[in-house]
């Protein structure tokens, strides 16, 4: 059965390829990672046949590993009570120990439940409970998951079905959980990622979804020229890419509630109808989009240099400008708090 991951650019439709290999006779399963691309996986599901049919199981990462994968075949055995998100376990518990992969209140610590079915030798069963139940399975926001949970789907390459992974290198902005030093370096190189499932026999594939539907030719040329992001256009339209100084246009555009204001973090600091960078990814209804750069993307701006950028941060700015259908605004945040605080000051 084929294996593969394709690698695709914002907007090229990599959720109408899942969509689109869907029927109401095979059993598909399709796991991704954020609670807001679940919903919008249902909710694209439901459009397509109206109804979410039994044969479509869609999961969370977590709810997938933990009730599909864990509770199977090891929870009446340990005996845990649930999940643990918020604490990473300690360095120092061997993995022979309870504290290893329990926490104190024999909650499962979150970063180690895949690496607990890897060390117990539990992965061959998982996979076996895959090759019974699903036809299909889709892997989405492939480029989130780290670490042991990195390693657990490579781990699931095993099966005898049909296997789809489905992500964008480039809005890696979350990590599923972090471990230490496993898999660190997992982000650090494109060309070495891709390896990583070749490794496992998977074939790469990143041609299919390299143009973009959502955004125009400006958008693109302009994500490939400055921040040396390679992604095309579907499109022959223009839009406009445009730099607000003036008072009066940021505060008409700051105003503009059909305008998503798009900050690094803390955007519910400002009055207006806004999101963080990283918040919005996934999300495709939105005409025209206003992303407010922080003072150091603000100077990368100004000196051309966004492409240099800390990896986090620019994948982040590359999420935000690419919701855009249409315009694309920039402001600076600086120069915006000004704006408002001499707002606020005249209407006193």
């Amino acid at each position: 059965m084929d294996k593969k991951v394709v690698f695709a650019v914002a907007g090229s439709g990599k959720t109408k390829l899942i969509i689109d290999s869907l029927d109401t006779v095979k059993n598909s399963y399709i796991i991704t990672y954020t609670v807001s691309n679940h919903k919008n996986l249902q909710d694209r599901v439901v459009r397509k046949f109206g109804y979410l049919p039994e044969n479509i199981k869609l999961y969370t990462y977590f709810a997938f590993i933990y009730s599909f994968c864990y509770k199977p075949f090891c929870h009446d055995i340990v005996n845990t009570k649930g999940i643990n998100y918020t604490t990473q376990p300690s360095q120092f518990f061997k993995k022979e120990t309870r504290g290893h992969y329990i926490d104190k209140g024999d909650r499962l610590f979150s970063s180690r439940i895949a690496k607990y079915l890897i060390d117990f030798e539990i992965i061959d069963d998982v996979v076996e409970r895959l090759n019974k139940y699903a036809d299909n399975i889709f892997i989405d926001e492939i480029q989130d998951f780290a670490s042991n949970d990195f390693n657990f789907i490579l781990h699931l390459a095993k099966v005898d079905v049909q296997l789809l992974y489905v992500g964008d290198f480039h809005q890696h902005t979350f990590d599923t959980s972090r471990d230490g030093s496993t898999r660190k370096n997992l982000h650090a190189d494109y060309r070495l990622y891709q390896k990583e499932f070749e490794k496992g026999s998977i074939i790469v594939d990143t041609s299919t979804l390299l143009k973009s539907w959502r955004c125009s030719k400006t958008i693109c040329d302009y994500i490939s020229k400055h921040l040396k992001i390679d992604i095309e256009s579907n499109r022959t339209d223009t839009g406009i890419i445009k730099y607000l100084t003036d008072p009066a246009e940021i505060q008409d555009v700051f105003k503009d509630n059909s305008i998503i204001k798009l900050f690094f973090k803390m955007h519910y600091n400002y009055e207006c109808y806004s999101k963080n960078w990283g918040d919005c990814k996934g999300e495709d209804h939105y005409s025209d989009v206003c992303v407010v750069l922080n003072d150091t993307t603000f100077k990368k701006y100004l000196a051309g240099d966004l492409h240099n950028l800390a990896p986090s941060t620019k994948n982040k700015l590359y999420v935000a400008i690419t919701r855009t259908k249409n315009n694309l605004y920039f402001i600076s945040e600086k120069l915006l708090k000004k704006n408002e605080e001499v707002s606020h000051a005249a209407s006193r």
